[in-house]
């Protein structure tokens, strides 16, 4: 009879043992899933008031093709990070020409990021020869837990040479000259400002003379990050009258290249 009570008696503690485990178990609380805090990206960005630092005023944030996206974020996570993945993509433009489609991703499990509460600080090479436009960016960062968490964004992806406010007259007398009027902005600064004016195929009656023109504004606009060009070219009195093609050639200190096309009628 001792025996069988000393049996339920060890049973009985064992159950409350377990019971009070299992307790326990249940009180301990699920650890959350990371945080992301002062997500940064591109060359510019908003700050945590909604300012800009930078410029391009309608755009959230914005990199040059041929450069880098600079990424930043505080991370806080209560289980270590296992994992941060970044990735980049367009639905909104498309390859044209010698450009190419281009998209984006990576996991970073470098030791530095592999820790509680890490900074995550990268530069993504940008290719020179993908379409410019707007691009979607997303940052995961997943704890060994399984835990995850996204941020995104948008990034506009522009030219490392932009001509903007182009005025030109749309037709011009022979004898006269035309006014062209933009702003030229070249990240890398303006090494050469060229102008080519020339007719297709267009007849010459008498008196008139074939006309071409060639010119080099380098000297005014060179090394400049930022130059309004303002110039007047002359039409001989001999030119044939007909349209005149014209094409503008932007080429920065780094040997990038920006070209601009548009027509002119010169009349009688």
């Amino acid at each position: 009879m001792k025996k069988k009570f000393k049996s339920l008696a060890i049973i009985a503690l064992l159950g409350i043992f377990l019971h009070s485990c299992s307790s326990d178990d249940d009180a301990t609380p699920a650890l959350s899933a990371p945080e992301i805090s002062d997500f940064e990206y591109g060359e510019g960005h908003h700050d945590e008031d909604g300012d800009e630092d930078h410029d391009h005023d309608s755009v959230e944030a914005y990199a040059y093709r041929g450069s880098d996206i600079h990424l930043e974020a505080e991370i806080t996570a209560e289980a270590t990070v296992s994992s941060i993945t970044v990735s980049i993509h367009s639905d909104e433009v498309t390859a044209s020409g010698d450009e190419v489609d281009w998209e984006f991703e990576q996991v970073y499990t470098d030791a530095n990021y592999l820790v509680i509460n890490p900074t995550f600080h990268e530069h993504i090479d940008i290719p020179a020869n993908i379409p410019v436009g707007e691009y979607h960016i997303e940052l995961l960062v997943t704890d060994e837990l399984g835990n995850s968490t996204e941020v995104e964004g948008h990034v506009e992806i522009i030219d490392t040479i932009t001509i903007s406010g182009f005025e030109m007259d749309e037709s011009v007398d022979r004898g006269e000259d035309f006014h062209i009027e933009f702003m030229i902005d070249a990240r890398n600064g303006i090494h050469e400002v060229l102008v080519d004016v020339h007719g297709h195929d267009l007849p010459v009656g008498e008196g008139e003379e074939e006309w071409d023109f060639e010119g080099d504004f380098s000297e005014k606009y060179h090394e400049l990050t930022e130059g309004e060009f303002h110039e007047h070219i002359d039409v001989p009195a001999t030119a044939p009258v007909g349209e005149y093609h014209i094409e503008f050639t932007i080429v920065d200190e780094d040997g990038n290249t920006k070209e601009y096309e548009t027509h002119i009628d010169v009349t009688a």
